[in-house]
Parts: structure tokens; sequence; C-alpha cells
């Protein structure tokens, strides 16, 4: 067959266009394997201790078997997929729930309240294990504009108290620290506290750092703010002989024009080139947001149309780059009114509803962000922990029948295609299926065990990527 295109033509006019593949693949290299933290805690830096993550998960358990002592009353408070035909007697539930309690993993998979049930039960067991993820230690709206002589003290003892919590195995697997954002008249005590906290942390251990450390710059609105944080970062690893690059941070989108500048443009781009490789996430602040867009205090909701359109504004901006994305929290708190051990029936009831509502109004909140795409938020409190962990693992639980099926057939594709020696070029819809089982398997909401049906090897799963998958299937051939 005749072809009128010139070889040596063509030849030049791809190796122009391949420079251009690769920059554009550099740019946009596609999700991380890595593993993500479902949410992060926010807490004032006065109140933080080595052994946090503990307290969080002891009144995180007090909190879920004191308003919800068994799988029917929790289901029913969050109203998850089949709470209506669930009894309403205590009889019938306690019946139910011995019931239930006998059947083999198997079986109890087959029957009807089998969701709710197994929710609950894995609500229990990641709260027991590990109800916290990620701490965030807070100096700025969590502690508040305080003097200067507070303020060091407490970024040393801070710091020490991490550090006694590497020592000791006590923290959870992602931490950090909030300082004071970089405008003109907090850009000094913001810098002075990181120098105070990540200085006294260094010397303390010996020159380490937490696994996972991040330092969260708040308010960004220029990415000149961002440099400056480099530029900082880089004395301190140089003073401190820390490893370059290894102070990394996240940034937090909660202004309008983090969303739109003055030139019409979404910055968020430029905000991380301007993080130099270091930032690694953004993370959506629902409340100075809605407040931005002139939203009443009523209606600052994680859900607020607003929020959606920032959400999706910066997920267009920043898809497939390799940062992570984090959603922002429900501010109504799942305590009862009435403390103290000599309740009244009524006083009692009124605790129940007011936790059960709370914890609805922060179920659907979370629902709304993994349904847009986020896959973290943030808590406030270790009674929000319960409603975050069942919103999570019923979302994965609803649709991992599908997912299973989805992944399978993609793999099997792959391998055909490997088999017949064609260049398999989708590599990033793979790994965007074979995401969907190492977030839900990160969270606790499955097991590797049932990752194995999708046809994968323990192995292979343990890699987190699914180009290097297929690159390990092709060489075996």
């Amino acid at each position: 067959m005749k072809l009128s295109i010139p070889k040596t033509r063509k030849a030049t006019i791809f190796r122009s266009l391949r420079r251009s593949n690769l920059a554009f693949q550099k740019l946009y290299p596609g999700d991380t394997a890595d593993r993500q933290a479902v949410h992060t805690v926010y807490g004032g830096a006065d109140l933080f201790k080595s052994n946090t993550a503990e307290t969080f998960s002891r009144m995180a358990i007090t909190s879920m078997t004191t308003y919800a002592p068994n799988f029917v009353v929790f289901a029913k408070a969050i109203q998850l997929p089949g709470h209506e035909q669930l009894p309403t007697k205590k009889k019938e539930i306690k019946k139910l729930v011995k019931e239930m309690d006998k059947l083999s993993s198997k079986k109890i998979k087959k029957h009807p309240h089998w969701l709710s049930y197994a929710v609950y039960k894995k609500v229990l067991k990641k709260l027991k294990n590990e109800a916290l993820e990620d701490f965030r230690i807070d100096f700025e709206d969590g502690f508040g504009n305080r003097t200067d002589e507070e303020e060091d003290s407490t970024a040393v003892s801070a710091a020490l108290e991490v550090a006694k919590g590497m020592k000791n195995n006590s923290l959870p697997p992602f931490i950090g620290i909030r300082i004071k954002p970089f405008t003109e008249e907090l850009k000094e005590r913001g810098s002075r506290t990181l120098d105070l906290f990540v200085t006294a942390l260094v010397e303390a251990t010996g020159g380490k750092l937490p696994d996972n450390f991040i330092v969260m710059l708040p308010k960004v609105t220029i990415p000149q703010q961002i440099t400056a944080l480099v530029k900082l970062y880089e004395i301190l690893e140089e003073k401190l002989k820390l490893p370059a690059g290894s102070l990394k941070m996240e940034i937090m989108v909660e202004q309008t024009q983090a969303v739109m500048a003055s030139d019409g443009t979404n910055p968020l781009r430029k905000f991380v080139d301007a993080g130099q490789g270091r930032l690694i996430a953004t993370h959506f602040g629902t409340y100075d947001y809605t407040a931005s867009c002139n939203i009443t205090a009523k209606y600052q909701t994680m859900d607020h149309p607003v929020c959606d359109f920032a959400h999706h504004m910066t997920k267009v901006a920043l898809a497939h780059t390799g940062i992570w994305l984090s959603d922002g929290a429900t501010n109504i708190m799942p305590i009862g009114p009435h403390r103290g051990k000599e309740l009244t029936k009524a006083q009692l009831i009124e605790n129940r509803d007011i936790v059960h509502a709370a914890w609805k109004q922060g179920y659907d909140h979370t629902r709304h962000s993994l349904w847009n795409g986020f896959y973290q938020g943030w808590d406030l409190h270790p009674s929000q922990l319960p409603m975050r962990y069942a919103a999570v693992f019923s979302f994965f639980l609803e649709s991992y029948e599908d997912a299973v099926e989805r992944l399978k057939t993609f793999v099997e594709k792959a391998a055909r295609a490997t088999l017949i020696g064609d260049v398999f070029d989708d590599a990033a819809t793979g790994q965007g299926l074979l995401n969907y089982f190492l977030r839900a398997l990160n969270s606790g909401a499955i097991t590797e065990k049932e990752v194995l049906v999708t046809g994968l090897t323990l192995e292979e799963i343990r890699t987190r990527s699914f180009a290097k998958i297929l690159a390990d299937r092709r060489s075996k051939k």
C-alpha cells in the first residue's frame, strides 16, 4: 500500500511531538500510589500530647458505644441503605444482633442487613486500631492570637511531645503543624513558630522528622507566599543537617483568590510550581471560603454550591498532578448538652438525638465529598470519627462488587494486549481502578483477601502501581 508522507518528514514532526508529550507527562504524572489519609484532625497546639492518638481512640469508642450500642441503632442514626427495614423494638433488635453475630463472614454477605452490620463492626475495629490517621498541631485558628511568649513556648513544648511520640511509637501515621499565614501581618509569627518547632524537634530526635511530617500554610493567595516558605525550608535543612527536600508542605484553599486570581486565571498550578516539588496537598477551608463569598454563617456548610464550585475548579486545575485534595470540616459537633452520671431519661434522649443528628449531617457531608472525588476531609473532635469511617466504609462497600468486575476485566484486557505484543497505553485508567481498592484497603473498608478476587496478586497490590504491575507482567512473558 502506497503512503504519501515521507518517513524522514514524519520523524521530524514526531520528534517535536515527543518533546511536547514528555513535557506534558511530566506536568501530569497521574495520581500518586502513596497512601492518603482519609481525614485530618486539627487541634490546638497547646492541647497536643504524645498520646493524643490513644486519647482520640478511647473517646471515639466511648461516643459510639454510648450512642450506638449496636449496628441497628447506628444504621438508623445515619440512615444507611436498608435502615427502614431494620427492627425498632428492643427485643427484636437484640434478637437480630445475636443472630448476625453467629453467622460466618460468607453468610453475613448474603444477609439483607449485611451492609449495616459490616459498617458497624468495621468502624469499631478501626476506632480501636487506628482511630486517628492524620493530626495537625494547630497554631492558627485552633490556637488563636496569643502573646509571642506563649506561642514560642507552645511551639517548643509541642515539638517535644512529637519527639516523645516518635520514641514511644504513639503518633498517628501522618502528622504535622499548621502555622499562621504568610500575610504581611502574620508572616513573622508564622515563620518563627516554624523555626522553633522544627529546630526543637530535630534537636530532640537527633536529626529525625516523623514519618509523613507536613507543614500546613493557610490562607494562601499568591505564589510568593509558597516561595518564601520553600526558601525558609532550605535554610532549616541546611542549618539542621536535614536531607534536602525532606520538609514538605500543604496549602489551604480558603480564599476566592486561591481559585481565581486577579488576571482571571486559576492560580493553583502556579502554587504547585512555586512549591518546587515540596507541595503535596491542598485542603479546602469551608468556613473561611464561604465567608469570603459573603455566605451568612447559617448557610456556611460543606455542601453549599459555592464550595462545589471551588472543589471542581481545584480538581480541574490539579487533576492527575499527584497532588492530594482534601475537603473541609463539619463544624456541628456530636456532643450532648447534658453532662454527668445522673441524667434524667429526657436528658439522655436529648443527648442521643443531638449526637445522632450531628452524625447524620457529618455523614452526609462526607458522602458528598466522596461523591465529588475528595477522599479526605477534616475532623475536629473524637466524636466525629464514627460518622467519618461509617461514610467512608459504606461508600466503598456499596460499590465493591462492581469495582471488582471492572478491575478484573481491565486486568484481563491489559494481559491480552501484552500477549499479542501491543502497547497498552491506558495505565492511568488502570491506576484509577486500582486506587479505589488501595483507598478502601488503607481505610479498613476491605481486606487484602477481598482485593485478590480482582486477579491481582498480593505482591502486585503492594506495589501500588498499575504501570509497574503491567511492566512486571510483560517482563515475565
